[in-house]
């Protein structure tokens, strides 16, 4: 049995140009009807994510700090035990 493939081809410039303003026309259709599914936060809402991030950075921030304290004074232990032998 043979299989067909289906062979595509690029559209040349000028039939681009031509399906530009309908292709154009789609999107802003597109875009209309996207932005109308869009709700807009309660200030309750917003309060409460901004806590949460607030407070996860915060929580980020000093386990971060905590790690760089550990790694740097494990190197300088090192680099000074090779510097002295």
């Amino acid at each position: 049995m043979a299989k067909t493939a289906v062979v595509k081809t690029q559209p040349n410039f000028l039939e681009q140009v031509k399906a530009s303003p309908e292709r154009i026309k789609l999107f802003c259709g597109d875009v209309r009807n996207e932005l109308r599914k869009v709700t807009t936060p309660s200030r309750k809402e917003v309060k409460a994510t901004t806590l949460v991030v607030i407070v996860t950075v915060f929580i980020f921030g000093v386990y971060f700090w905590m790690v760089d304290g550990v790694i740097g004074k494990s190197l300088d232990s090192i680099f000074k035990y090779f510097s002295t032998h």
